[in-house]
C-alpha cells in the first residue's frame, strides 16, 4: 500500500453530471482488477475527517482513474475539484478478483459498480471469454465509461425503469449464470440487492461466483472497523483487508 499526494488532471462530469469522471497525475502501480483506493482531497478541510473508497477504473500512463457517482458530501467536494488541486491517495487496496483466462467469466455490474471492471477492459486478453451485462437506472448515455469497455468486451445493457424491468433484468441474471455452469465464473459489482440476488443463484445453480461489497468505509486499511462484513461461519471482518472482492460462499446472505 502507497500513500501519495497526486494533483488532479482533469475533472470531467459526464452527460448526467451525477456522474464524474476523475483523472489523478500518474502511479507506478500495477493494480489487480477489483482493488480501490482512498482518496481524500485537501478541500475536505477539517470537515470531513475520512477519505472516500473508490474502484480503480484505468491506472497506465495517462493517470489514475476513477469514475463515482455523485451521492453525498464527499462525492460533491470531489466533483467540485479542479487541474492542479491536491488530492491524498493510499492505495491499491484490498483483494481484487481471482480469474483464469481459459474460463468464461460474466461480468455483471449494477450502476456505477460498472466502473470496478474497467481493469479488465484495459487487457481483453486477460479474459477472452469474457461478457459483460450491465443493469443500469439512468439513461445508459450517462455512462460513458460502458461505451468505451463494450468495444473491448462483448456487452449487453439493460435499463431498469419500473417493476417490470427489474423482474426482465432478475430472470436475465437468473438464465445467464444458469447458462454459465460450474465451468464458470460470474463476477459481480453493483447494488447489495443485486449483490445478493447473484450470489443466491450462484448457490442455485452451481457456479463459481465473486462479488465485490460497497460498504461503507473510513480508513481503507482494517483500523476504523467501519466497513465489516459477516462470513459464512458468523466471523465480522473487515471488507477493506479481506475483500473487497468475496467468494460468494464465503459470506452469509440472510
Amino acid at each position: 500500500m502507497n500513500t501519495t499526494q497526486l494533483t488532479v488532471q482533469a475533472v470531467t462530469p459526464g452527460p448526467d453530471p451525477s456522474i464524474v469522471d476523475l483523472t489523478l497525475a500518474p502511479v507506478p502501480w500495477k493494480p489487480k482488477p477489483g482493488q480501490f483506493v482512498m482518496l481524500r482531497p485537501a478541500n475536505f478541510g477539517q470537515e470531513l475527517t475520512w477519505g472516500r473508497p473508490f474502484s480503480i477504473y484505468r491506472c497506465d500512463e495517462a493517470g489514475l482513474r476513477v469514475v463515482f457517482q455523485v451521492i453525498g458530501r464527499g462525492t460533491e467536494r470531489l466533483a467540485a475539484l479542479r487541474p492542479g488541486d491536491a488530492v491524498t491517495v493510499w492505495g491499491p487496496l484490498g483483494r481484487g478478483f481471482s480469474t483464469k483466462p481459459e474460463t468464461p467469466t460474466l461480468f455483471l455490474a449494477g450502476g456505477i459498480g460498472l466502473a470496478a471492471f474497467g481493469l479488465f477492459a484495459e487487457d481483453p486478453f486477460r479474459l477472452p471469454q469474457a461478457q459483460l451485462l450491465f443493469g443500469h437506472r439512468l439513461p445508459l448515455t450517462a455512462y460513458p465509461i460502458y461505451h468505451e469497455m463494450a468495444q473491448r468486451i462483448p456487452s449487453e445493457a439493460m435499463r431498469q425503469t419500473s417493476g417490470a424491468d427489474i423482474e426482465a433484468f432478475s430472470e436475465e441474471l437468473s438464465r445467464r449464470i444458469k447458462a454459465l455452469g460450474p465451468q464458470g465464473l460470474v463476477l459481480c459489482c453493483g447494488p447489495t440487492p443485486m449483490l445478493r440476488a447473484v450470489a443466491r443463484l450462484c448457490l442455485e445453480h452451481g457456479v463459481p461466483g465473486q462479488v465485490s461489497l460497497e460498504n461503507r468505509m473510513g480508513c481503507g486499511v482494517g483500523a476504523c472497523l467501519g466497513c465489516v462484513a459477516t462470513t459464512a461461519s458468523g466471523e465480522r471482518v473487515q471488507t477493506c483487508v479481506h475483500g473487497p472482492v468475496f467468494d460468494v460462499r464465503a459470506l452469509t446472505w440472510d
